[in-house]
């Protein structure tokens, strides 16, 4: 039963948005001579422009609210009020009503993308270790797959973490107990004893998705300390709606954070991820240096656009939990029809089962096909094994069965 997630009508949503900007600073009629931002230049985005009225969005880009720091917990700007509250609103659909969490047990906010998110999880846990464990820095590992989205590697560099990747099953992409346990070794070996853990919902490349019970047995066979994240940037807009395992939504109460993208299957602008954590964690890089802005800052990113946050709640409210069903089982429909054609001319690929990624193997797709319908290889450096396919809401059945005539 969805507790927030409804499906309202264009004019529903129009109404709420502008209800929202009302709320807000109006910088062209209000005595506001202190806050650092404007509406943008009207000298090049014309704000009287009649479209504006019926464009909730431009609209909230126009009149430009910033969005700086977390608004599930404690104070925020009161210049920007309104479309705070909207933000909120879309947190808690999707941390409760999509991803399974308890009611107001999770923060979150709209962040610049999933590799922001996913820095922004491991600084909180370095941090997090560091604090109530007294750990030191170097004996802070990051535990992932070998697939895993090149944002972990990132917040390795950026956090000065060592990461340590645990190989895959090539033709199923899956960890291993084995490989698990080993690599977890590897780390105690050299002196690692806290981990964070990166468990993806759907790959970047491959769309798999990894069981993080074995992490979490292994882990524990291991007596470490261990925080999970899921990245789910790619698949946490439809592997939750197609799927019924719940093992990497907030439902399962050794998850404490979770990456979603917006911009991808959403398809909100880009620049629009979330991050979505328990309870009690996200303090844990609270900026105290940030004395201006009211409630501090909390997140990696600081100013960000109110509007990334107005399209996510759009979008959610056009469609409705059901409606979404029906988009992201279009989708999977559209998936399933595919690979039984190349089942048929027996083309070798990976595809996980409630997701709509196909990847087919290099040797299988001549290069010049590959370019024509625009696939995208696991490699540029002239090693490519893997051709990715992305049923997305463009690619319909016509382009599909055209591919697969012509292979």
């Amino acid at each position: 039963m969805m507790k927030y997630w409804k499906k309202l009508t264009s004019k529903q949503i129009k109404e709420s948005v502008f209800a929202a900007l009302d709320k807000n600073v109006d910088f062209e009629n209000d005595l506001s001579i202190g806050i650092p931002a404007s509406h943008l230049d009207s000298k090049v985005f014309f704000s009287q422009a009649p479209f504006l009225e019926d464009a909730p969005f431009m609209k909230t880009l126009v009149q430009n609210p910033n969005h700086i720091g977390c608004h599930t917990l404690g104070e925020s700007e009161e210049f920007f009020q309104g479309t705070h509250d909207i933000e909120r609103e879309a947190i808690k659909i999707l941390a409760e009503d999509l991803l399974g969490g308890g009611a107001d047990e999770q923060d979150g906010y709209i962040a610049s993308g999933g590799t922001e998110a996913n820095i922004q999880a491991c600084w909180i846990y370095r941090n997090y270790f560091k604090k109530e464990k007294k750990a030191k820095h170097k004996e802070i590992a990051i535990l992932c797959s070998e697939d895993t989205h090149y944002s972990i590697p990132k917040a390795s560099n950026l956090l000065s973490i060592s990461k340590f990747s645990v190989p895959v099953l090539e033709n199923t992409r899956e960890i291993t107990t084995a490989a698990v346990a080993n690599t977890i070794e590897s780390a105690k070996n050299k002196g690692k004893k806290y981990f964070i853990v990166v468990a993806n919902m759907a790959t970047t490349m491959f769309g798999s998705v990894d069981n993080p019970q074995i992490y979490i047995d292994a882990l524990k066979e291991a007596d470490v300390e261990y925080k999970l994240h899921i990245d789910g940037a790619y698949g946490g807009f439809i592997y939750p709606v197609t799927s019924n395992n719940k093992a990497l939504s907030f439902a399962n109460p050794e998850v404490s954070s979770i990456t979603i993208d917006a911009h991808k299957m959403l398809q909100a602008p880009y620049g629009t991820g979330v991050f979505l954590a328990k309870k009690g964690l996200i303090e844990y890089v609270l900026t105290k240096e940030a004395q201006y802005v009211s409630g501090m800052d909390l997140t990696l990113i600081g100013s960000r656009s109110g509007a990334n946050a107005i399209a996510v709640w759009m979008i959610l409210m056009t469609y409705g939990p059901y409606g979404w069903l029906e988009k992201m089982q279009t989708l999977i429909y559209r998936t399933d029809k595919f690979c039984c054609e190349l089942d048929k001319k027996q083309i070798k690929y990976f595809r996980e089962k409630d997701m709509n990624i196909v990847t087919i193997f290099s040797n299988q797709i001549s290069n010049e096909k590959a370019k024509k319908y625009g696939l995208v290889p696991e490699t540029h450096d002239g090693n490519n094994k893997w051709w990715k396919i992305v049923i997305m809401d463009h690619v319909d059945l016509n382009i599909l069965m055209q591919f697969v005539n012509e292979i």
